[in-house]
């Protein structure tokens, strides 16, 4: 979550997210961008039921994570490794992100589209000059992330989180949830212990006492302590209040294409619909196309990571990629109440639903 306020310039999330990609996966950065930059031609050349007979009649289109490669993407690596992008006469290529970050890459028309989040993209929707990109469909259809503790602590709600140390990445809106969620439970936020986020991943730093409680992904965190058979607790912040409801992840896509390209962005997302639908139904078979291409991941984490996702990817949605206009217009509200954004957002803008067919 990186804002811009008076007092803290913008930060990357990808900075600030440093401390979820175990020490493991620093490796896998150096690896799979080698195969992810190399995968859009291993995808057309495998795609038996693509009509086009080579790359070069395919229209290209960068994408870019937002960071190391793992489950939230597993649907963009199925769609190129099945042939669902060739299929729709695109050449993917997946790139790693620059240091300053996807959403810079993508306004600025370096990649045309990449992974971004509606808290992030609020950064620059509410800053003196936006970058021109919009959210075009929803990877993830609710807010899976919350706060994890030792089991042995019994931080079982918010209000617990008193006299214990929380691992903070020092963000205004990230402290402001915190503070949010402590109160409305009946705590006292004074009296959390604020450490820095400082660790490789966040069960080695519970085991090590590092800090007490910290925010994950339950995608990803909380199935990590199950793969290493450590016990936590965990709760959801859309548990306590369904403003924090938001979406995280999202694909994003650079206007001037968009605009420019529009068959180009509803193709891209036929197919990634397609490939995130086949995680749904496939979980298992679509976290062996992830490790494949990646091969430096943690497989058992991975497939663990891949079972809890099939039922968040479309949940309770009308269909893969919807965004719902009153979840997006709440929290970008509260953020504007809490003056969190260096501008007042328009809260019913930043996304555009017409590229992402029913």
């Amino acid at each position: 979550m990186a804002f811009m306020s008076p007092l803290a310039g913008g930060v990357s999330r990808r900075s600030f997210l440093r401390g979820s990609v175990a020490a493991s996966a620093a490796l896998a950065l150096a690896g799979c961008g080698q195969s992810a930059q190399s995968g859009s031609s291993d995808a057309s050349s495998s795609s038996g039921s693509s009509s086009l007979s080579s790359s070069s009649d395919l229209a290209k289109i960068s994408f870019v994570l937002d960071y190391t490669p793992n489950t939230n993407h597993t649907g963009i690596y199925v769609a190129q490794a099945k042939g669902y992008f060739a299929d729709e006469g695109l050449d993917v290529e997946i790139v790693q992100p620059p240091e300053d970050g996807a959403d810079a890459l993508i306004g600025a028309g370096g990649a045309q589209m990449g992974v971004s989040y509606q808290d992030v993209m609020a950064n620059s929707f509410s800053s003196d000059q936006p970058m021109p990109y919009t959210a075009v469909a929803a990877i993830i259809q609710h807010n899976t992330s919350g706060i994890m503790s030792r089991a042995a602590d019994g931080i079982t709600r918010p209000k617990l989180m008193e006299n214990h140390a929380y691992a903070t990445w020092d963000q205004p809106v990230e402290q402001a949830t915190i503070k949010d969620v402590v109160e409305a439970d009946g705590g006292d936020y004074s009296k959390i212990s604020l450490v820095p986020y400082n660790v490789d991943d966040e069960v080695s730093g519970l085991k090590a006492n590092m800090f007490d409680t910290v925010w994950v992904y339950e995608g990803w965190a909380v199935q990590n302590a199950k793969v290493q058979n450590y016990d936590v607790n965990y709760f959801s912040f859309i548990s306590i209040d369904d403003v924090f409801d938001y979406y995280t992840p999202v694909i994003a896509a650079n206007d001037d294409f968009a605009k420019a390209n529009p068959d180009q962005v509803k193709s891209f997302l036929r197919a990634a619909k397609k490939g995130y639908g086949f995680c749904v139904e496939n979980p298992s078979d679509a976290a062996d196309i992830l490790c494949d291409a990646v091969p430096e991941l943690d497989s058992d984490l991975v497939h663990a990571s891949q079972d809890y996702l099939k039922d968040q990817y479309v949940a309770d949605a009308s269909s893969w990629g919807v965004i719902d206009a009153n979840r997006w217009s709440k929290f970008y509200q509260w953020l504007n109440d809490q003056n969190l954004v260096e501008n007042k957002l328009d809260v019913n803008k930043g996304y555009d639903l017409s590229y992402l067919e029913a």
